[in-house]
């Protein structure tokens, strides 16, 4: 065994020393040089490159670079609503008051603005807040229902615009990050992040439609985000926040949006002809209750009586059958209900047992598609191939 002479050891000791000063003042200087670098580059997401308008890099995660550029490219592409509506006073008479707030975005250069119905349901004048602070009066041009969707156009005068970029709602995955901007309680274009809970969920809205698909979200949805969008990690648009789940009327993190596919399917009809052309049976439908089936005697309890056929019609001719006169059931002093008619259980595959599932199963038709019925006559179950007609306006 060698052994080494004290001065040997010291020496060693004092090599050992300088080398490791050497290697952290090495390291340092790469790391600060690092820090110091600007982000005139963009963060890279995927195969965009979104600018974040700040020389502090180092001092963000990329999670937040992230979220910070989308904020910073698209925010002003997020507009507030704000909206009058009549009321009347003591007298009768026609007063203006403000109606509902919310917001919207921006999809067109030329001043299309996508919302929710709900914003602008029953306004009288309708104003649109940009990020500048300028506000232009703006027009609902295409309103749809059962979907929740809603079309302004305002003149934005040659301003340039911000554009929310249409992405895809198609292939979501539960875990998959989203951020929500909008303008809750009338704060100026807040943000908030979430994940998607859970993609394709049917939800029932206040008028007691389903609307399909929708996205459910834990990102942070107040009733002033109502009509905003529901962004991806691209910045595109992959949703319409539309409500939330919530006891107490705040959030607590289970929200929905109207899915962005859905969107993309109807817009082009509203803004070319202000309502959405869906395909629709000529008939008179009723939904079954309890007192009717247990008066009629009917061999099902759930689905849609027909009551009368339009004479002529598509349906007509395919040999759909509606009700009787002689089995007339008045209801109120407009409703009355003819019995004896064919019950639709079924359209196209899909379970029909109200309303609910009527208009869902016949929203995403068009005029002249054919479907296939599953009726009820008598006690027997039947097939029956039509042709869809346009859906009168109004018809709900």
């Amino acid at each position: 065994m060698k052994l080494y002479s004290k001065s040997q050891l010291i020496l060693a000791s004092l090599f050992v020393l300088v080398l490791s000063s050497a290697t952290t003042f090495l390291l340092s200087h790469v790391m600060s040089e690092k820090e110091d670098s600007p982000l005139d580059a963009g963060v890279s997401v995927n195969q965009y490159s979104l600018p974040v308008q700040n020389n502090y890099q180092g001092s963000y995660t990329p999670e937040e670079q992230i979220n910070i550029a989308i904020y910073e490219q698209f925010n002003e592409g997020v507009v507030n609503i704000n909206t009058t509506v009549l009321s009347y006073n003591f007298f009768l008479e026609a007063v203006p008051q403000e109606g509902a707030s919310g917001s919207g975005s921006i999809i067109d250069e030329e001043g299309y603005v996508l919302t929710n119905y709900h914003v602008v349901e029953g306004a009288q004048k309708v104003y649109v807040n940009l990020a500048d602070g300028s506000q232009y009066e703006g027009k609902v041009i295409g309103t749809d229902l059962e979907n929740d969707l809603s079309i302004i156009k305002f003149d934005p005068k040659g301003k340039p615009l911000t554009v929310i970029p249409f992405g895809s709602s198609s292939h979501l995955k539960v875990g998959q990050k989203v951020l929500a901007i909008g303008n809750p309680y009338g704060l100026e274009r807040t943000m908030s992040t979430g994940i998607v809970s859970a993609p394709g969920r049917p939800i029932k809205n206040d008028d007691n439609l389903i609307i399909r698909d929708m996205i459910q979200t834990d990102a942070s949805i107040n009733p002033g985000n109502s009509g905003g969008p529901l962004l991806n990690t691209r910045g595109e648009m992959i949703g319409i926040t539309t409500m939330i789940y919530s006891p107490s009327g705040g959030s607590v993190g289970i929200g929905f949006s109207v899915p962005v596919d859905t969107a993309k399917r109807v817009v082009p009809d509203l803004i070319e002809y202000g309502r959405v052309q869906r395909g629709w049976i000529d008939i008179d439908p009723i939904q079954l209750f309890p007192n009717l089936v247990r008066y009629g005697d009917l061999p099902v309890s759930e689905g849609i009586l027909v009551s009368s056929v339009t004479s002529g019609s598509p349906a007509d001719k395919a040999g759909l059958r509606g009700g009787s006169r002689s089995k007339a059931v008045r209801i109120n002093a407009s409703t009355i209900i003819y019995l004896g008619g064919d019950i639709i259980v079924g359209i196209d595959g899909k379970k029909i047992t109200g309303y609910s599932d009527f208009y869902s199963a016949l929203e995403e038709t068009r005029p002249g598609d054919r479907v296939t019925l599953m009726i009820v006559r008598g006690r027997k179950t039947y097939e029956l191939e039509l042709t869809l007609t346009e859906r009168p306006e109004g018809r709900l």
